[in-house]
């Protein structure tokens, strides 16, 4: 055993295990833009929560963001609130700059979908590819037949392990017909009763709801009749 594995240069070893970390390098690439690009997502979408049964984003305020329209090239469904709604609201300047009310995006696909995912995980796949040929061209270079057989072995799981990064790659194309767009009147006609009885509940924004936190308690007022006379006089508890 020991002089079989003597048998195989040193240049066949180093080959396959560099071609072994470019591999591994790749899917650290492609976690790591994944890592970022769901942070800043994140980070984009910090106090509004996204209502599949909807469709809809709900804001801090319980202000509803309705589909508005899609977006082809990026494969990206936008939101927006009502205007009148939005620049009427007591946290705008912090929420929203736009007159037009607040935007907000929803990917269709799975990662990665937009231009800079798809970006990134190119560069993923790139160092995959070389991860393949490494040694396989490697395998040209070395004189053991024991050398060869380790590279071409070598290259089999790398490349399997390759696969995954080229998942979902291939631009998924457009369908107009399996995107519904409607508008924005259209979605509050739709969700005309939720948004009744959810007002019921609620009052318009949810900042006029929270509880004062100076702690003073305010004053509670008394009435007091005065039997002798007849007449009232109020006094505070």
């Amino acid at each position: 055993m020991t002089g079989w594995l003597q048998s195989i240069e040193i240049a066949a070893w180093l080959s396959a295990a560099y071609g072994i970390a470019l591999v591994l390098a790749a899917h650290g690439i492609d976690r790591l833009a994944k890592r970022v690009h769901t942070l800043h997502d994140a980070n984009q979408t910090t106090g509004f929560v996204y209502h599949e049964d909807h469709d809809a984003w709900l804001c801090p305020e319980d202000q509803w963001l309705w589909p508005q329209s899609f977006d082809p090239d990026n494969r990206v469904m936008r939101y927006r609130g009502k205007p009148s709604v939005c620049n009427a609201c007591p946290i705008k300047d912090t929420c929203t700059t736009s007159d037009d009310g607040r935007e907000m995006r929803h990917e269709v696909d799975p990662w990665p979908s937009s231009e800079s995912a798809r970006f990134h995980r190119g560069i993923a796949c790139a160092v995959s590819v070389l991860a393949i040929l490494w040694p396989l061209g490697a395998a040209f270079t070395v004189e053991s037949g024991l050398s060869q057989l380790l590279l071409l072995v070598t290259a089999a799981p790398v490349a399997l392990l390759s696969l995954p990064l080229w998942s979902h790659l291939r631009r998924t194309p457009v369908d107009p017909e399996g995107v519904l767009f409607r508008s924005l009147d259209e979605n509050l006609e739709d969700r005309a009763e939720a948004l009744e009885a959810l007002q019921r509940r609620r009052t318009s924004y949810s900042s006029d709801r929270r509880a004062p936190t100076d702690g003073i308690t305010p004053l509670v007022l008394g009435r007091t009749r005065y039997a002798s006379d007849g007449r009232d006089s109020d006094t505070h508890a």
